[in-house]
């Protein structure tokens, strides 16, 4: 597997990189990663990721200051480190999770050496650019070279993945690509904890980057405006580039005094988040799929969500929570009202929901979906996207 970005990052790709991985080792296969190292420190290296034990090959990186956490290997260097490690290893496939710069170099000396090459793409250029140094006015031309850039890339490649139908058909749409399967990033929900004991308060959960793709200070603005009788707790949980930009933003609407940002935490202290939380929310308007919203729905919550990308394909308005209308702190408002105000009852058939929608998504559906890839077969893409009532049927 060639991952640009894998763990000690936290994110969306490196977590299901990080779960990929490990539910393949469970099942017996011989997983290497090739990822960017984390310090001046590079090389072969057996790391706990998951509880299983993965072969990592880090190759020296460079830290990209305009990203609070971002390393990037040379782009020149990249097809030397792909061919090196694919000699050593010989692996039966090759699976990118990033066309950047390892996914490149793996997919070109792959495809050279006759290796099968499976991509899954987890790039929004919409995301990544705020990060970049560009003008404003270059930006949406940059966007379309980006997209042109990563074609090329998947061209290469024997199948291409992304999490949700959405996510697919936007791939498509950006690039002349086709035939783009939509597989979840799965997850299990067994690890996660609900409770459905009578709510005593009113927490709030965020959990994600703090950066501005997020639009967390949406969410702030929100809380805001809620009925101060409601004693809203809100709890952002995650690092990044805005963490002292959103306090102070906290701090001049008011509510610092019910504001935590927690920075990076624990899994353990993670899902106790989750567990204890009310309801979570998220602003974010260019979501993949969003592991967060997964790990919160298995977790029983309801999810106030902004009707955005994928986001609409986990939160059911009205059954496991409400979608709002993106950028719109009103509605976001008022949505978060309706379930900081339900009856426990209410709040009860939401977080059952909640169980249910996310069922669809478990991991060894994932991980047999992939290993069927690998092996060349046609897949069927696993049906994850079914309603309440479809499930009863």
């Amino acid at each position: 597997m060639g991952a640009d970005t894998f763990a000690p990052d936290v994110n969306g790709a490196a977590s299901f990189t990080s779960r990929l991985a490990a539910g393949l080792v469970e099942r017996g296969h011989e997983v290497h990663i090739e990822a960017p190292a984390f310090s001046r420190k590079h090389g072969r290296f057996i790391e706990e990721h998951e509880g299983a034990n993965l072969i990592v090959h880090r190759v020296y990186s460079w830290r990209w200051f305009p990203h609070d956490w971002l390393r990037f290997v040379l782009p020149w260097r990249s097809q030397a480190h792909a061919a090196r490690i694919l000699d050593e290893v010989k692996p039966d496939v090759v699976h990118i999770q990033s066309h950047i710069v390892i996914g490149r170099g793996l997919a070109r000396q792959a495809t050279t050496r006759g290796i099968r090459v499976i991509a899954t793409n987890h790039f929004m250029p919409e995301n990544l650019i705020q990060h970049t140094l560009l003008p404003k006015f270059l930006r949406k031309t940059a966007i379309r070279i980006a997209w042109n850039d990563a074609a090329k890339t998947y061209h290469l490649c024997e199948a291409i993945t992304t999490p949700t139908r959405k996510g697919a058909e936007f791939l498509e749409a950006a690039t002349d690509l086709t035939g783009v399967h939509a597989i979840s990033c799965g997850i299990n929900s067994s690890e996660y904890t609900p409770s459905f004991a009578k709510k005593t308060e009113n927490r709030i959960l965020f959990v994600g980057r703090v950066t501005g793709e997020k639009h967390i200070d949406v969410l702030i603005r929100a809380v805001a405006r809620l009925d101060p009788s409601l004693e809203a707790k809100l709890e952002i949980v995650g690092g990044g580039d805005l963490m002292n930009h959103l306090k102070k933003l906290a701090s001049d609407l008011g509510v610092a005094d019910r504001t935590t940002f927690t920075g990076y935490v624990s899994e353990e202290e993670l899902k106790a988040a989750y567990t204890n939380a009310t309801v979570f929310a998220i602003p974010s308007i260019a979501e993949l799929q969003s592991i967060a919203t997964m790990e919160a729905m298995s977790s029983g919550l309801p999810v106030v969500a902004a009707n955005a990308m994928a986001l609409p394909h986990l939160v059911h308005s009205g059954e496991n929570g409400y979608l709002f209308e993106p950028e719109n702190v009103d509605d976001l408002a008022q949505k978060l009202t309706t379930v900081l105000t339900a009856s426990d009852d209410e709040l009860t058939r939401m977080k059952r929901n909640s169980l249910k929608l996310i069922a669809p998504h478990d991991i060894q559906r994932t991980l047999t979906t992939f290993e069927r890839l690998y092996r060349g077969e046609a897949v069927t893409d696993p049906v994850t996207e079914v309603s309440l009532d479809e499930q009863a049927s």
